[in-house]
């Protein structure tokens, strides 16, 4: 048989389902290879992986997302008409709505607001008993976001925005009930996320111009038409839901600061702005940050379709065709990692990440690529709870604190638990 040339195999998806973060990084490396096909959801795939593969998959001459994304995953995670579905001009310029929330000051002012939000959440915690960490940090982010966003929030009604915006993308890409339960929380985030922009164009309420909510009300397409309610709402989802996942990265980076303790000691001796001291290098709290993104599952792969017949990494990929790109075997490549399933932040002080080595929230270009925007939120927001774990006095009771590599998004077990001792 040639090189490259496809051959019959049965359906893989519940092997992917077994084990999502490593599915193709396991099989590339066991194949001596960047890419291999096989048959995903009842059809032909070819899965990528590597930095060279990156590049490649995030040339928009060479692949489209139109149709790449199954529409299990579009009806929860991403919502129909969002962002992540258009290409070319269509995609830059939704984009901009995305990149112009992201400014330094505003990024800024959202973690100030996390940070006052936990530490309210913990002036609760001491003597109450155990404490989950990715539950306190879903509720703290969600009132926290919805703040920065412009969106109203009633006291009364933030556990169950919190409980919608998770639901959006904790087993939305599971089978059965989990699943069910997503579609129910996206169609009612949707009804919500509409009346605020509803509100909006009425002028009932008026959110600041560099609010998410503002821009996603008044955002208009390239004909300058203004966006339906539906997709402004979506839009306005797909900023809050992203910043109530980093949840995720905030329990990975208590699990760390738990394994690591010399990484707390230094972090808890930063300056309050997470400054580098006067020595000019990056503070330590950013490192860790970068490294928790880096180490730690959090997309296993993303989905584009080919453009065109072509040969990647040595595969054949005809027009079409669907191609995952690893991710999170890609941040663990250790071809480009040195001892890449060490923990170790200080791989960052004199290295500049590129757009296709670090890729945990995607590859390419933030500002025109479909790569997270938000990236520089999440580090931020990793940062500043680091800080302030690195501080808090806690004990860490035992529990099963694995990391559930079969769970999307993984976790914890236990979604990290603390207990904090009373006065």
């Amino acid at each position: 048989m040639a090189a490259g040339a496809e051959r019959a195999v049965w359906d893989r998806t519940p092997a992917l389902l077994l084990d999502p973060y490593r599915f193709i990084s396991r099989r590339c490396r066991r194949r001596g290879t960047d890419a291999f096909t096989t048959r995903l959801m009842l059809e032909p795939a070819v899965c990528v992986t590597g930095p060279e593969a990156a590049a490649v998959f995030t040339d928009t001459g060479h692949f489209t997302r139109s149709g790449a994304v199954p529409p299990r995953i579009t009806k929860t995670i991403f919502g129909r008409g969002g962002v992540q579905g258009l290409d070319g001009e269509a995609h830059r310029h939704r984009k901009r709505l995305f990149v112009s929330l992201m400014s330094p000051q505003r990024v800024a002012e959202l973690a100030a607001l996390v940070e006052r939000g936990f530490d309210r959440a913990a002036a609760d915690w001491p003597g109450r008993g155990r404490v989950v960490l990715y539950d306190e940090f879903r509720a703290v982010l969600t009132r926290a976001v919805c703040t920065w966003a412009g969106v109203p929030l009633e006291p009364a009604d933030a556990p169950k925005r919190t409980a919608q915006l998770t639901a959006l993308y904790d087993g939305a890409g599971r089978i059965g009930p989990r699943h069910l339960r997503s579609r129910r929380a996206r169609r009612a985030a949707d009804r919500w996320a509409g009346d605020v922009v509803r509100r909006i164009r009425a002028g009932r309420i008026a959110p600041p111009e560099d609010t998410a909510a503002h821009a996603a009300a008044w955002h208009r397409d390239p004909d300058g038409a203004l966006l339906d309610e539906h997709t402004a709402a979506v839009e306005l989802l797909n900023v809050l839901r992203p910043v109530v996942a980093v949840a995720v990265y905030l329990a990975f980076a208590a699990h760390a600061l738990h394994r690591d303790p010399r990484c707390a000691e230094e972090i808890a001796a930063e300056d309050d702005g997470g400054g580098a001291g006067g020595s000019g290098d990056p503070a330590p709290s950013r490192l860790f940050a970068q490294e928790v993104r880096r180490y730690y599952p959090f997309f296993p792969f993303v989905a584009a379709r080919a453009r065109h017949d072509m040969v990647l990494r040595g595969r054949r990929i005809p027009r079409g065709r669907r191609v995952l790109l690893d991710l999170y075997g890609t941040d663990h490549d250790p071809r480009v990692w040195r001892e890449p399933e060490a923990f170790w932040p200080e791989r960052f002080r004199d290295r500049m990440p590129t757009p296709y080595d670090l890729v945990p929230q995607g590859a390419g270009d933030p500002n025109t690529h479909h790569r997270c925007p938000g990236e520089p939120v999440t580090v931020a927001l990793i940062a500043a709870v680091a800080r302030r774990l690195a501080r808090l006095d806690y004990e860490v009771p035992e529990q099963d604190a694995e990391v559930d590599m079969r769970r999307l998004p993984a976790l914890p077990r236990s979604g990290f638990v603390v207990r904090v001792p009373g006065f």
